[in-house]
Parts: structure tokens; sequence; C-alpha cells
């Protein structure tokens, strides 16, 4: 069963959705265009992107993305049997990052850096649910660039989620989300343009 977006607020560019086992809230236009153009361009330009390689099912395969990761020195990430050790913070990076979490009343140190170069660029079916995040992790998506689909399937009801992430949008997914549902980003033809995707996250220091 597959829902379109349902909102249980009306306040213009920010919705909160109503669903079992998680906690949901989009606002469309968290960035100007203005900033969104800026961050695009520097990015792009500055960051050392790579294609990772990851193991599946026995295979080692590479990503059909671009990904950065970067934090705190501590914020070491393990996926896919690799594990990423982050990258120092790019200025205009901790910035944002400053302003997510004073908006949010949330602590972020780390974030994932995805670049999709056009609606080939994808990511499957998965939930940020690596230990190093916690039981309940809130993560914010910031969305830059190319307007792209987003998928949520609940893992025991199957219900479907679809959204549109469009160009300054913030995604955060709180609570349960990461146990009892999955995220994808799905391949799309006619999308010729690159998205940026910065998934904020927070991970405890090691006693």
């Amino acid at each position: 069963m597959t829902r379109q977006a349902k909102s249980d607020n009306s306040k213009a560019g920010l919705r909160q959705f109503i669903l079992p086992d998680a906690e949901l809230t989009l606002w469309s236009s968290w960035l100007s265009h203005a900033e969104t153009t800026v961050l695009q361009t520097l990015l792009s330009a500055e960051l050392a992107w790579r294609q990772e390689q990851i193991r599946i099912y026995g295979k080692t395969v590479n990503i059909p993305r671009q990904q950065v990761w970067m934090g705190e020195p501590h914020c070491s990430y393990q996926y896919s049997g690799v594990c990423f050790e982050p990258q120092p913070w790019h200025p205009a990076i901790k910035k944002l990052c400053s302003k997510l979490s004073g908006e949010l009343n949330q602590p972020f140190n780390c974030v994932l850096l995805n670049l999709y170069a056009n609606g080939q660029n994808h990511m499957g079916w998965h939930a940020d649910n690596e230990p190093e995040l916690g039981p309940t992790p809130v993560i914010a998506s910031v969305s830059i660039g190319a307007s792209r689909r987003f998928d949520l399937q609940h893992r025991q009801h199957g219900h479907q989620l679809q959204l549109q992430l469009d160009n300054g949008s913030l995604l955060v997914m709180a609570g349960t989300c990461q146990q009892y549902w999955q995220h994808r980003l799905p391949k799309q033809s006619r999308v010729l343009t690159p998205r940026l995707n910065l998934t904020f996250r927070y991970i405890a220091p090691q006693q």
C-alpha cells in the first residue's frame, strides 16, 4: 500500500506526518535558493568526493553515487563491512550543522554527503540503524539541487510513503523510524541534473 504525503500541520513550508512507529517532519524551503546555489557550487568543487566500494552478498561493488563522510575525529562509521573515517569539517558544512543543531535543539557531530550526478544514481532500501547512532537516532536530511522522489516503507506492515524532496528542503526522521521503517532514493531517468544530500547525525564519544 503506497500513500502520498499527508500532513497534520497547515503551516506553510512545514509538514508533520502521522505515521506508526516514526516521527517525520519536512520543511520544504529550509534553505533559500540563494543559499543552495552557493552551497552546491562550493561543495561540488571543494570536497574530496569518492565512489566508495561496499560488500553486498559477498561481492564488492561500486556504489551508484559519490560520497564524503565528515565530522568530529571520533565519528568512525561502519557501513556494509566498510569502516569510514571522517574528513575534517568544511567551514560551510560546519556552519550549516550549527544552524541545524540550534533550530532543532538537537546535537549533530557528523554528516554523510551523497552526490547523485543524475537520476540514474540512486540508493536502495536501507535504514540508518548502525549501532554507532544509538536506538532512536535523529537523522536530518538536507537536499540541494535536483528534486528527487524519496520512499519510505514499514518493515512489518509494508505501508509505503512517497515524498518529493525539493531543493532546500529539510527532512527529519526521528523516534523509532530507523527501527521500523526503511527508505530509498529510487532511479528517475528523467532527472538529468545533480543532487547533493547531507544527512546529519550524532555519534556519542566513547567513554
